[in-house]
């Protein structure tokens, strides 16, 4: 028997119950950064209906830190769960609040 650290400890990567304050703002960073490339699309003149979807988002100072922070979760007591508990959840679009997380 060779000790490795998943036998030795359990599970290798654990998820902290709720994000620290670094990880908050890179994502309120990200958020912004979405923000600014869809005015940048909108000031190019384009017109297609992702963008008429993406204009009617709220952007990232009037969403509110629940909406930020944490999406939709039908399973849980409080209904809600953290962000960084939804897999690829730095590349999915999180300000519509999607359903089925």
């Amino acid at each position: 028997f060779r000790a490795s650290p998943v036998s030795a400890s359990g599970l290798l990567w654990k998820v902290p119950w709720r994000l620290s304050t670094p990880r908050k703002a890179r994502q309120r960073q990200r958020l912004r950064g979405v923000g600014d490339v869809i005015d940048t699309v909108r000031q190019s003149g384009v017109q297609c209906e992702a963008l008429t979807r993406a204009l009617a988002l709220p952007k990232e100072y009037e969403m509110p830190a629940k909406d930020k922070y944490t999406v939709f979760n039908r399973r849980l007591k409080g209904y809600r769960k953290g962000i960084h508990k939804v897999p690829k959840w730095t590349r999915l679009t999180l300000r519509e609040n999607p359903q089925g997380f």
